[in-house]
């Protein structure tokens, strides 16, 4: 088994998971893979199933009904801990977040506890463009000064857990649903005395698909945000 688990949730994803999992298996690093597929309409779920019989480093998990990202990545979490690994990276599924990045964030987390792939980062690039990309550029600002932490990236999933320094940390103290999930744990760890490391990525659009992302999202993010602030 390797010391390491990589992580994605995937919903209607057929398009891409097939090459997200050949450009990690060509890392050529010592990693193991957990994929979580929410009973997905366009079966992700059998290519994955199809593809988990051939790979002894392949991990597929398929749950009855949509369930949420933040409960996938709580489960996935609990999975990677309950199975001895020392270090959990999470990313998404749609090919846009890097594999390349992997190997440097397993480095930083052969010293640190935590770190996370930052689009906003000094040398961070993001493909979005137009009311999607002022969005999340306002949005993440706006997070960082209402909450007063040194990071600029709250909201993608691209980060690393050091499950050994992190042996008091429970991701199960988020209370956020959906995208205001990862806010909410930056929040956690910061307040756990966790520095938020920062490495920068290059974020690009999804080619396949489309966004998972309800519009309500925008509404919901602010509301925890300010839960969040007022707790503090």
């Amino acid at each position: 088994m390797s010391k390491t688990l990589i992580f994605t949730a995937t919903y209607n994803e057929k398009e891409n998971i097939k090459k997200l999992l050949d450009n990690l298996k060509n890392l050529k690093i010592d990693i193991d893979i957990l994929v979580i597929d929410d009973n997905s309409p366009d079966k992700t779920w059998e290519i994955l199933q199809e593809l988990e019989k051939n790979s002894d480093n392949l991990k597929v998990i398929v749950r009855k009904d949509k369930s949420g990202l933040d409960t996938a990545h709580k489960l996935a979490f609990e999975y990677a801990k309950n199975n001895g690994y020392e270090k959990f990276i999470s990313m998404d599924a749609d090919l846009s977040h890097d594999p390349n990045e992997i190997p440097k964030m397993i480095d930083i987390l052969n010293k640190s506890s935590f770190v996370i792939g930052s689009r906003y980062a000094k040398g961070g690039k993001c493909e979005m463009s137009g009311y999607r990309l002022m969005l999340s550029i306002i949005g993440n600002k706006f997070i960082k000064k209402i909450l007063k932490i040194k990071c600029n990236e709250f909201t993608t999933s691209y980060r690393g857990f050091n499950l050994l320094k992190l042996k008091n940390f429970d991701l199960n103290t988020v209370k956020s649903k959906g995208y205001s999930f990862f806010m909410e744990t930056i929040y956690r760890l910061n307040k756990h005395g966790v520095i938020i490391n920062e490495i920068p990525i290059h974020f690009r659009n999804r080619s396949h698909g489309s966004s998972k992302i309800p519009g309500i999202e925008i509404f919901r993010t602010l509301k925890n945000l300010f839960i969040l602030y007022f707790e503090k």
